[in-house]
């Protein structure tokens, strides 16, 4: 009988649900999401109170960003998976006030399912709101938003990890690959929720922060993270077992890889944009300038 270590067996160790309240099970993913979301303010907070020059933002306007942003993440996230994802996506047009309810027959099972190219529809289209009702520069704002998200991110993918979903494809029963294998069903599986908290959360961070002192232009930064994370997500995705109910379309890709390479597509048309328009940095920190002597 093969022996596999304790790290083949982690699963044994770790019960997707945290702990119980008020008959409610908490689940690690919802308490990573939500650690998720505070480390992306914080390190915004951080970066607008110790970096204003680069990001003239005030506090009260970055708190008021980060609640229209929440909506659109939660919104985008779930339609992007019910549209994208979902084998059930009929039934749910269907009936559309099922797609946020928590409760199955009575019983309350949480909701399942968020898509990070959705949750990213999102968040873009959230941010486009608030700029123009607020009249902010979206630029500035994406910017903050780029070098904010990637550890973000790592607690992200820390959940799916803990909660037991989004497998790795097959690793051979080799040296190797139990090493680094986990089991799932009695199969050895890389930890691809692990490569991608690494490669698209840290790495992406790491790499952001390299090209800091170079991306001046405002908008320049949100284009880097664009064409970082995408190739990062193309990359992992080798390593990810595709959904179920989708499989793998032309040329080996799965939908993540194609929605990677729709986001890289994306990405160099806003490059263009970016580096086409004339507002330099100086004339954007004046803009947000006077919003912030309009709040006082």
């Amino acid at each position: 009988m093969q022996e596999y270590s304790t790290w083949n067996r982690i699963y044994e160790y770790i019960d997707p649900i945290a702990f119980e309240l008020f008959g409610i099970n908490v689940h690690w993913y919802g308490i990573m999401y939500v650690g998720a979301m505070l480390i992306a303010l914080l390190i915004a907070k951080a970066f607008v109170k110790y970096n204003n020059t680069r990001f003239p933002i005030t506090q009260e306007s970055l708190d008021s960003f980060f609640i229209w942003v929440e909506i659109g993440v939660i919104l985008g996230g779930r339609l992007g998976y019910v549209l994208i994802y979902s084998p059930h996506r009929w039934e749910y047009l269907t009936q559309p006030w099922e797609i946020f309810n928590p409760y199955y027959n009575g019983v309350f099972v949480g909701i399942s399912g968020f898509s990070y190219h959705g949750a990213m529809f999102g968040f873009l289209l959230a941010s486009l709101l608030f700029c123009c009702v607020k009249k902010l520069s979206f630029w500035i704002f994406m910017d903050l938003s780029a070098i904010s998200i990637p550890l973000g991110y790592v607690f992200g993918r820390l959940g799916n990890f803990f909660n037991h979903e989004l497998f790795g494809r097959l690793v051979d029963e080799s040296e190797f690959g139990r090493s680094i294998g986990i089991l799932v069903n009695g199969e050895l599986r890389y930890p691809s929720q692990l490569f991608e908290a690494f490669m698209e959360g840290i790495v992406v961070f790491m790499l952001l922060l390299m090209v800091w002192r170079y991306a001046k232009k405002p908008g320049s930064l949100i284009v880097a993270y664009g064409f970082f994370y995408a190739i990062a997500r193309f990359v992992c995705e080798y390593y990810r077992e595709a959904d179920s109910q989708l499989g793998y379309y032309a040329f080996g890709l799965s939908m993540g890889q194609i929605l990677s390479g729709v986001m890289l597509l994306v990405s160099v048309i806003l490059a263009f944009v970016v580096f086409a328009q004339n507002t330099d940095s100086k004339l954007t920190t004046a803009t947000l300038n006077k919003h912030k002597r309009r709040k006082k």
